[in-house]
C-alpha cells in the first residue's frame, strides 16, 4: 500500500488544516448526501455549507446498502438513488457547484469500484480533493487499497475508537489528509452526548501520528462542537445537516453557522 503522491487536489486539504492551525481554528467538516433532497436542493445546500463556515464538505455518494449509516442518512440514500443520482451525478454536481473549500467523496466500495479504473481520475479532474471509503479497513484489500492511495485524491482513514494504539498508527500511516476518527461504536446519528472515553482516545491516536484528527459520529450541536473542538483538529458533523436539508438550504445555513460559532467560540 501507498500513501498519495502530492498533488493539487489533495494538498487542499492539507492547505485548508495549515491555514486553520496558524489562526488557531478548529475545522468544520460537514456531510451531506449527493442528490438529496433532489440534484437542485443538493446544489443549494452545498452553497449553504460553504457560506456558512464550512472549511471541508464530505459529499456522500448514495448506496443501496449503507450499514454503517443511521436512518436519517439511510433515508437520504435511498430518496437520492429513487431520483436516479449516479456516480456521474455526484461527480456533475461538484463540478457545477465549484466550490472554494474541498470536497470529500464519502463512499461505499461497490458505487467506486462500478465507476470504472477512471474513476479516481474522473473525481479529482470534477473539482474533489479527497475520498474516503467506510468498507475497506487497512490491509483487508491491498490492491484496492493501493490503488485508492495512488489517486490524486488525498485517502482518507476511519479509526474506530477501540482501535489499539499499534492498529491506529498502521491506519493513519496509510491514509493522508485527516483522520476521521469515529466517536463511539454503532451507526451514524444524533447523539445528545460524546463518549467519556473520546479525549483518552484522541491522545493515543495523536501519538501516532502527525496528521490533523478529525472527530465524527453523534455530534450536533454547538456546544458538542465546542467540546470536541477543544480536543481534535476539527469536527464532522453530518446526521444533523443531512436533517436540515429536507428542510431546505436555509435551515442547513443556519445551522452550519451556529456550529460555525460553536466551534470558534
Amino acid at each position: 500500500m501507498v500513501s498519495p503522491p502530492a498533488t493539487t487536489s489533495s494538498n487542499s486539504i492539507t492547505r485548508r488544516f495549515d491555514a486553520l492551525k496558524k489562526a488557531s481554528r478548529r475545522a468544520l467538516v460537514c456531510y451531506v448526501t449527493a442528490g438529496h433532497p433532489d440534484v437542485d436542493r443538493s446544489v443549494e445546500t452545498l452553497r449553504a455549507l460553504e457560506e456558512g463556515g464550512a472549511d471541508i464538505i464530505e459529499l456522500g455518494v448514495p448506496f443501496s446498502d449503507p450499514i454503517a449509516d443511521g436512518p436519517i442518512i439511510q433515508a437520504s440514500s435511498q430518496q437520492a438513488l429513487e431520483n436516479g443520482m449516479t456516480y456521474d451525478g455526484v461527480l456533475a454536481i461538484i463540478a457545477q457547484v465549484r466550490l472554494s473549500v474541498p470536497v470529500v467523496l464519502f463512499s461505499y466500495l461497490n458505487p467506486i469500484l462500478a465507476a470504472g479504473a477512471d474513476a479516481l481520475s474522473r473525481a479529482a479532474a470534477a473539482g474533489a480533493s479527497g475520498i474516503l471509503v467506510t468498507d475497506i479497513p487497512v490491509g483487508a484489500d491491498p490492491a484496492r487499497e493501493e490503488w485508492l492511495g495512488s489517486s490524486p485524491l488525498a485517502f482518507i482513514r476511519l479509526v474506530a475508537p477501540t482501535t489499539p494504539r499499534e492498529r491506529m498508527a498502521e491506519i493513519a500511516r496509510h491514509g493522508s489528509g485527516f483522520v476521521y476518527l469515529i466517536s463511539r461504536l454503532g451507526v451514524t446519528g444524533v447523539q445528545e452526548t460524546t463518549e467519556r472515553s473520546l479525549p483518552d482516545t484522541i491522545r493515543r491516536l495523536r501519538s501516532t501520528t502527525t496528521l490533523p484528527i478529525c472527530v465524527g459520529f453523534g455530534i450536533s450541536t454547538p456546544a458538542q462542537a465546542r467540546s470536541v473542538g477543544d480536543l481534535a483538529d476539527g469536527v464532522v458533523v453530518g446526521s444533523a445537516l443531512v436533517r436540515a436539508a429536507e428542510s431546505g438550504p436555509e435551515q442547513v445555513l443556519k445551522l452550519t453557522r451556529s456550529l460555525r460559532e460553536g466551534l470558534d467560540g
